[in-house]
């Protein structure tokens, strides 16, 4: 008769945790938002960057700094020494996904094969050194993989983008056909439904990101690889799973087999997540197990457990990761050529900057703003006028997803600085709302060919009204000009003081012309920036002043 523990209840509540993490995952993103009459995000919506390793040691590689609220991560590094790496077991909210993933999308005849450990598995290893190599000379890529980034990357431009989609045009599809039975009316349960998504889930009405689809296409093709393997992602591609199986190469509690009770049925093998052993109940690999606990429930003759072993000893039938010298090398190798293939671009070497690349206000130096960034989207969830979109390639191949302004989409609000607030590694530097105001993005000028008041002698001060900046940087001067008769008339025509304009976009948000505004803002004048000054301060010699 098996005996009674406590070991298989470890599985249900290990279940539970995740879900636990994930929920706080998905109500942490939603937090990070604009609350009308409040300057300030209260939640601590970077707590996952926080206690991530990966961004830790990148960050520190690339930029030769961390946030001191980033220390953090040395508690999960802890964790990992003694557990070894149940932090991808329990609390990674994309392990959570693909798990879930890999359940539903398995076919039941899938659960009773044995899935041992491939040295494919290897593959994350290579991939974490080549990228750690990348990171030393100032190249931040590693965060494009690291999972909690992705995560929050994927469900702020794709995810949400999407839900709202559905639930916007759902909602309306509903009020037109105005259905119902009688006086009954679907409305009266689809609309305040919508109402609550509009004021507590969703941020800004019908938002958008450029490029969205691509990050729901890489989504979706990482959560579908686990039909072919489960947690496809974690066991093969994870740099931040390498990381922490560095760290659990022997950890302070392991498996214990129990060699003469055990039948080599293999059982435990059809039940582990990280495929963590080579042979039938035998070459157990510490730095590979998840610590799902699925083998000790799994196992009916009690021969497996996990418990203290110290670090100096190896337990029946456990085995390590063998990594080759040589491939290591050509990793790290490679990750100095990726290093240099995208250096070699004149905009990579600081010799153009492209117009449309406008960040955000407080963004740093752009070298020292790439090597901290690690392109999560928190910023862009925050911007209440969904203004800040991803890069694709103003920022060249190093600055890939890294946050731009888009006037056309959304303009930088004044009353604004949360984007500041939620940066996790100081990319963006926390900013009072008075030191913003003094921040130049970038400048606006207009195109003559196309705004009204130049190019058809008709009034119109869009812009001026607009500009929220409190001594006007855009103002207007009266000129005579003839209409098609040549009777003279009079307008007022809009000019742009450089002095005062702090690029933040607005004008070109409001401008009538919505295909391509009259007015339009660059990057040119951006404060951050000494090398893409083309206007000195007004003076005596300004003709404007």
């Amino acid at each position: 008769m098996r005996r009674r523990r406590l070991l298989p209840s470890a599985a249900s509540l290990r279940r539970l945790v995740q879900l636990g993490f994930l929920a706080a995952f998905v109500v942490l993103i939603l937090w990070t938002r604009f609350q009308p009459g409040s300057q300030t995000i209260g939640a601590p919506v970077r707590f996952f960057f926080l206690i991530d390793p990966l961004i830790l040691v990148a960050t520190w590689l690339a930029a030769h700094a961390v946030p001191q609220a980033a220390l953090w991560a040395l508690a999960t590094i802890a964790l990992t020494v003694v557990f070894g790496r149940v932090f991808c077991g329990w609390v990674c909210p994309l392990g959570t996904v693909h798990a879930l993933a890999s359940r539903l999308l398995r076919r039941k005849a899938d659960h009773k094969r044995r899935d041992h450990w491939s040295r494919w598995q290897l593959t994350k290893y290579y991939l974490l050194a080549g990228l750690l190599a990348g990171a030393v000379f100032g190249l931040h890529w590693a965060c494009l993989f690291d999972p909690l980034v992705w995560l929050t990357r994927s469900t702020v431009t794709a995810l949400l983008p999407g839900a709202q989609w559905a639930v916007e045009e759902g909602s309306t599809a509903i009020y037109q056909a105005d259905p119902g039975i009688g006086w009954l009316r679907l409305t009266a349960v689809s609309e305040p439904i919508y109402g609550f998504f509009r004021d507590h889930v969703f941020a800004v009405p019908k938002q958008a990101f450029l490029g969205g689809w691509i990050m729901l296409a890489l989504f979706v093709a990482a959560v579908l690889a686990n039909a072919y393997r489960p947690r496809f992602w974690c066991r093969y591609l994870c740099p931040l799973g390498a990381l922490l199986g560095v760290f659990a190469w022997r950890p302070l509690v392991r498996r214990k087999l129990e060699s003469e009770s055990c039948n080599h049925c293999d059982v435990c093998a059809m039940a582990c997540h990280g495929a963590a052993t080579e042979a039938p109940g035998d070459q157990w690999k510490a730095a590979e197990c998840f610590g799902c606990m699925n083998c000790t429930k799994s196992c009916r003759r009690d021969s497996l457990r996990f418990g203290l072993v110290l670090p100096w000893r190896r337990d029946i039938g456990e085995d390590r990761v063998d990594l080759s010298k040589r491939a290591l090398l050509g990793a790290a190798v490679g990750g100095v050529v990726l290093v240099s293939g995208v250096r070699i671009s004149p905009q990579g070497r600081g010799r153009t900057f492209h117009p449309a690349l406008i960040r955000p206000p407080g963004s740093l130096p752009e070298a020292e703003f790439l090597r901290r960034c690690t392109s999560c989207g928190l910023c862009m969830k925050a911007c209440p006028t969904g203004g800040l979109q991803p890069s694709v390639f103003e920022a060249g191949l190093e600055g890939l997803w890294t946050p731009r302004l888009v006037p056309q989409v959304g303009y930088c609000d004044y009353n604004c600085v949360l984007c500041s607030q939620v940066c996790p590694t100081g990319a963006i530097e926390p900013l009072t709302l008075e030191k913003k105001r003094t921040i130049k993005m970038g400048l606006a000028a207009f195109d003559v060919t196309r705004c009204i008041p130049y190019a058809y002698g008709r009034d119109c001060m869009v812009c001026e009204e607009h500009c929220p900046v409190p001594e006007k940087a855009i103002y207007s001067l009266e000129v005579e000009v003839q209409d098609r008769k040549g009777q003279p008339k009079k307008i007022k025509r809009p000019y742009v003081d450089p002095d005062k304009c702090t690029g933040c976009g607005v004008c070109e948000n409001v401008c009538p012309y919505r295909d391509r505004p009259g007015i339009r803002v660059s990057s040119a004048n951006e404060t951050r920036n000494p090398d893409n000054q083309p206007i000195l301060p007004g003076g005596e010699d300004d003709p404007y002043a």
